[in-house]
């Protein structure tokens, strides 16, 4: 099977311009493709996961990407799937948050001579004058067809502001450059992305008359997968220090029921003549698969020792015996604990909770268990003998912690 009919089959396709076109270049190994990451954190998160995972996979098909950086980008802040206006981030931020993530996506692309490319939109869009952008660029688009785009649409009631409108101008003119530069031929992206990039296609086709291509990715991580990465403790990183292996690995190993396939078929490496045999099996066997999409995702995130530490930490949880030592841990000092403390002050103290209303509500939601019993109230004092033998800690049912005493 060749590259674009697996993508086809592992559900990544969502729509393309020039399908035929597409196809062979991609499967020749012809697209010279960017995808581009505005940086508006620190660190990348598995919102981005699909995405490098794509990149992975047609660079080992022989395709050459180009990873855009979004520094000059990030000065606007894309409106797409954004109800309000993204914060203003200082120049510093920007620059910071670029270099984050240009190490983090070293673990998952070959940046090796004539591999891959990294590049940063704020080395052209930062230095452009606004009548020269109006010339060369704003005068082929059209205003109204820019408000029918459904990443407009969706902000005009609640406002959008002028800021924001030039997003989408500037993204075109990302690929245009990209094009005459280096030789991108292709742009992928999320599917709410499709307006942004066929602005960039058009734009090249009118600009130079070249062909450009667009393709978006069907992402978990957009429309229902927006929500992917949140947990009750906020993004799920990948960076090991905001998210840990084990945390991550947890997040995987609870994914709902309906979706454990789907994202084993997408994100995953496993050949498709496995993962088309792993449909057949008994449902029962639901939480070897969750095991199975848990560790091939960490593994690739945070390599095979780490994942294996992650495994045997889970499996400590839901046996009650093994190895919990790689689990997120508060090492406590016996003067602060004395004779125990309440179940408000440990929540806060581990982080897991952010206010003593935030514990009450829990409690009265039967939201949080420790050592496997269901707290029955925000004053319920977690004694020192729990808490010197080690207090395993459950938030709703994705978050585990341990409390000990050091």
């Amino acid at each position: 099977m060749q590259i674009y009919e697996e993508l086809q089959k592992r559900g990544l396709i969502a729509q393309v311009t020039d399908e035929p076109e597409i196809r062979e270049l991609i499967n020749n190994g012809g697209a010279r493709f960017y995808i581009g990451f505005d940086p508006t954190a620190d660190s990348l998160h598995v919102g981005h996961f699909m995405a490098l995972c794509l990149m992975k996979r047609l660079q080992m098909a022989g395709n050459r990407p180009v990873v855009l950086l979004g520094g000059g980008t990030g000065y606007i802040g894309d409106p797409s799937g954004r109800t309000d206006m993204r914060s203003m981030m200082t120049p510093e931020t920007i620059q910071l948050n670029c270099e984050c993530f240009k190490k983090q996506m070293e673990r998952f692309i070959d940046f090796g001579d004539g591999k891959a490319i990294i590049v940063n939109n704020a080395d052209w869009l930062l230095s452009l004058t606004y009548i020269e952008l109006l010339r060369e660029v704003g005068a082929h688009f059209s205003v109204n067809n820019m408000l029918r785009a459904e990443c407009y649409k969706q902000r005009m009631e609640r406002g959008l502001s002028f800021l924001e409108f030039n997003y989408m101008i500037m993204q075109a003119y990302d690929f245009l450059h990209l094009h005459t530069e280096y030789g991108c031929n292709m742009q992928f992206g999320g599917d709410d992305q499709w307006s942004n990039m066929l602005a960039g296609t058009e734009l090249i086709r009118k600009k130079t008359g070249d062909d450009a291509y667009a393709m978006t990715i069907t992402l978990l991580m957009n429309s229902e997968g927006k929500k992917m990465g949140k947990t009750a403790k906020g993004a799920v990183w990948l960076d090991p220090n905001k998210t840990t292996p084990f945390e991550f690995y947890q997040y995987w190993r609870n994914v709902n029921d309906a979706d454990v396939m789907k994202c084993i078929r997408m994100l995953t490496f496993i050949p498709l003549e496995q993962i088309d045999e792993m449909e057949h099996w008994d449902d029962s066997r639901i939480n070897e698969k969750k095991d199975i999409l848990a560790y091939e995702l960490t593994a690739l995130v945070h390599g095979n020792e780490e994942a294996d530490k992650a495994r045997e930490a889970s499996k400590a949880l839901f046996s009650g015996d093994g190895d919990d030592s790689n689990m997120p841990t508060t090492t406590l000092s016996a003067e602060e604990v004395g004779e125990g403390m309440t179940v408000v002050d440990l929540m806060m103290r581990t982080g897991l909770c952010k206010s003593r209303s935030d514990v009450r509500r829990l409690t009265e939601q039967g939201g949080i268990t420790i050592n496997g019993k269901v707290v029955p109230s925000f004053d319920t004092l977690v004694t020192k003998e729990e808490l010197a033998a080690g207090a395993k800690i459950r938030r709703g049912k994705k978050v585990y912690h341990k409390a000990i005493i050091g």
